[in-house]
């Protein structure tokens, strides 16, 4: 690992003004940066820890929405009533993350800030139509992720905290890597009184990504077998050691189908 330095400002202001240091990077739980600081391939000259930062953590109701800070744990989540009572699938989703030590650390704010493939959250805030909420805008999740690692947040942008729609109906189901139990496949399903939203992680090559057909399909008759006949292309599906494209796209309409079914 190479040297740097270490900020933990109490602020959203201050860490913004830590983060004008050329190459520095937010710390959130730090379970993807710390690893590959420790690979030597990432080298920021300065970590702006935001733990300390106030009101970055918490859940709450606000009107037809769940309000999660950004810097609140994976394991409250998979905790909170509230979650589970509003919206059944992203408390689903958050105890299916990694494993205790993982929920304990990783962050809502840092997952959404990372954007890997194989994430799970991207799923909740995409197919949910979440608001990601920074420290300068609000951003619809439509227009958020930009590809693998991408998303259309600045050098200076922190992430405060995610607005969650209520849904009528929510579900998360995902097929896991035995052991990095990242999602090979996992799909979100949730239906709301202006339409069904089906979204899809672990398995683009561009990352999470919508399920249009299924969305159609499901509009018109919300049960599992309503998306037995949608075909999924594998021409945009990942391909590695762990499954081709092919068994991707096999996995996303039976992965799809279990978690219509789960949402009833």
């Amino acid at each position: 690992m190479h040297n740097f330095e270490y900020a933990a400002p109490a602020s959203v202001a201050d860490a913004v003004a830590a983060l004008a240091k050329p190459d520095a990077k937010v710390l959130a739980g730090g379970q993807t940066l710390l690893p590959t600081m420790k690979q030597r391939l990432a080298a920021p000259t300065q970590l702006v820890d935001l733990r300390k930062v106030a009101g970055l953590a918490g859940i709450s109701r606000e009107g037809d929405a769940v309000v999660i800070g950004a810097m609140t744990r994976h394991a409250d989540v998979a905790a909170s009533p509230l979650v589970h009572d509003a919206i059944k699938g992203l408390g689903a989703l958050a105890g299916l993350i990694g494993d205790p030590a993982v929920r304990h650390r990783g962050t809502l704010g840092g997952s959404l800030a990372n954007n890997d493939p194989a994430a799970d959250y991207p799923a909740a805030v995409l197919a949910l139509g979440a608001t990601i909420v920074t420290n300068k805008r609000e951003i619809v999740a439509d227009d958020y992720f930009k590809g693998l690692f991408e998303t259309v947040l600045g050098e200076d942008e922190i992430i405060t905290k995610v607005k969650f729609p209520i849904p009528e109906k929510s579900a998360y189901e995902k097929f896991r890597n035995p052991a990095s139990r990242y999602a090979m496949v996992g799909v979100f399903v949730a239906k709301s009184k202006t339409g069904v939203r089906v979204a899809v992680t672990g398995a683009g090559s561009s990352g999470v990504f919508r399920q249009k057909e299924m969305e159609a399909a499901l509009a018109a008759n919300f049960a599992a077998d309503a998306i037995k006949g949608v075909k999924i292309a594998a021409a945009n599906m990942i391909s590695d050691l762990h499954g081709d494209a092919d068994y991707r796209a096999h996995l996303v309409g039976v992965v799809a189908r279990r978690a219509v079914e789960a949402s009833a």
